[in-house]
């Protein structure tokens, strides 16, 4: 569990702190930005390489990091958060069946072009590959995985890298969610708009992206679902 509003990732990473050390301090020592450790202090989704720097100044290492959260998953229960970071199941447990990777592309940009705000095309009907399943979406059966294309949520999301969608998933404020748009769609593709949610009401949603930084409301008369990315997957 998350203490203080800190993810959980973050909480179990303050177990491998060097004795001595701030936590800044310990990110500074192994060459992690300000802004990628705030950011996974708060939302729990950093890069492979960012945790491999942070345990390896530590004088540890992924590995060890990971057997500790399977063993703790196993022992609890696994959540959205946690067992994203915890790539395949651990060992003598069934197979989970693959995400659908679903095709992405960019498109273009959403309301005034000065604006410069992202879009991006959902190919619902070209499935491009099958990635592992996190043990925490194991019950999710409509759960699926993307390709960010942009780089509009940079530093949050490298473009290129693959993230899971949970339809399921409750969304809330400080969430990276995906906003898919009626205008235009089809049953083969869906534009959609991949932000973090800063404010939910019955009018709409103000959503935000990080480059360039803008903050937008979608009326609700334009949205037809908003789902969770509950992860980036390695």
């Amino acid at each position: 569990m998350a203490v203080g509003g800190n993810s959980a990732i973050y909480d179990d990473l303050m177990r491998f702190k060097p004795e001595g050390l701030t936590p800044n301090a310990w990110a500074t020592k192994a060459g992690v930005s300000r802004t990628v450790w705030a950011d996974m202090r708060r939302h729990g989704n950093p890069a492979r390489r960012t945790l491999e720097k942070l345990l390896n100044a530590a004088g540890s290492s992924l590995a060890e990091f990971e057997a500790l959260r399977i063993g703790r998953n196993i022992a609890a229960g696994s959540s959205a958060e946690a067992g994203l970071r915890d790539r395949g199941a651990p060992w003598g447990l069934p197979q989970l069946p693959p995400l659908s990777l679903v095709a992405t592309a960019m498109a273009g940009e959403w309301g005034d072009a000065a604006d410069r705000i992202e879009l991006t095309q959902l190919r619902t009907g070209e499935l491009v590959d099958r990635v592992a399943r996190p043990a925490s979406l194991a019950n999710d059966r409509t759960a699926y995985a993307i390709t960010i294309v942009g780089d509009s949520m940079w530093p949050r999301f490298r473009p290129g890298r693959r993230v899971a969608i949970s339809r399921q998933a409750p969304v809330a404020v400080g969430d990276d969610v995906i906003v898919k748009l009626k205008a235009g769609a089809t049953a083969a593709a869906v534009s959609v708009l991949v932000k973090e949610l800063v404010r939910s009401g019955s009018a709409g949603v103000e959503l935000r992206q990080f480059n360039p930084d803008r903050r937008f409301t979608v009326a609700t008369a334009d949205i037809d679902a908003i789902e969770k990315v509950v992860g980036e997957l390695i």
